[in-house]
């Protein structure tokens, strides 16, 4: 009998696109509405005004990152459609090209003249498993998931949002920008580090790397809009 400890268990991470997304999301949304308060802490004291112009784009970056997302999402799936319609077409327009390059992508696996034909001819019989052979291993392409584009989409913006809300916070609390400015930098910061942090746990990479990481580059990118900002300001 064997032991539930001797049983292997891979675990592999399988929501990459759906990280990535957040990972977009987040890192605009926390870099450029600060980079808009703290540069217009310069010139306004109020924090009412700060809080509409940052109000106003976190809303307008939401939607044009979400849009973003789910343009790009229907691009590739729309390219994947559009190489599986060529590689459909050409299994039965041009067959001997498309065995040889079967025969090489098996070659390239290991596998000798004879036993990649033998691979490509049974292939030849399942029509949908040849063409799916193709787009993923000469190709390179997995079929994208139908509803992708839209979930990218409110990734990406419900994202925005919660990454736009964090260096805004202070402007609530303080009447006086100039006084919720210091804060702002501080929460940002922090969410930076544990942004960081948590996208490397999930991902199963270094956490403390990936959040000084995440920190340095996002914190870099932030004064140098905050920079722009008060000099055009």
């Amino acid at each position: 009998m064997i032991s539930q400890k001797s049983i292997h268990q891979e675990r592999h991470f399988t929501a990459s696109e759906t990280v990535r997304d957040i990972v977009i999301g987040m890192a605009d949304g926390l870099t450029v509405p600060f980079a808009l308060a703290a540069g217009l802490t310069g010139v306004l004291a109020a924090s009412k005004l700060i809080i509409t112009a940052g109000l106003a784009e976190v809303a307008a970056g939401s939607i044009a990152m979400g849009l973003g997302g789910y343009l790009a999402a229907r691009s590739e799936a729309q390219h994947y459609e559009a190489e599986r319609a060529r590689e459909e077409r050409e299994i039965v327009e041009l067959p001997e090209v498309e065995a040889a390059e079967v025969r090489e992508v098996l070659q390239g696996f290991g596998l000798n003249e004879e036993q990649s034909a033998q691979v490509t001819r049974e292939l030849e019989k399942r029509p949908k498993a040849y063409v799916d052979f193709m787009m993923r291993f000469e190709l390179g392409l997995e079929e994208p998931e139908p509803k992708r584009a839209f979930q990218s989409a409110f990734n990406i913006a419900i994202s925005y949002i919660v990454g736009g809300m964090i260096p805004l916070s202070p402007y609530f609390v303080f009447q006086s920008a100039h006084q919720a400015l210091p804060y702002s930098i501080a929460v940002t910061l922090i969410a930076l580090l544990a942004f960081g942090g948590i996208k490397g746990s999930v991902m199963g990479l270094p956490a403390w790397r990936n959040a000084l990481q995440t920190a340095l580059i996002g914190g870099f990118a932030a004064a140098a809009a905050f920079g722009i900002a008060r000099l055009i300001s």
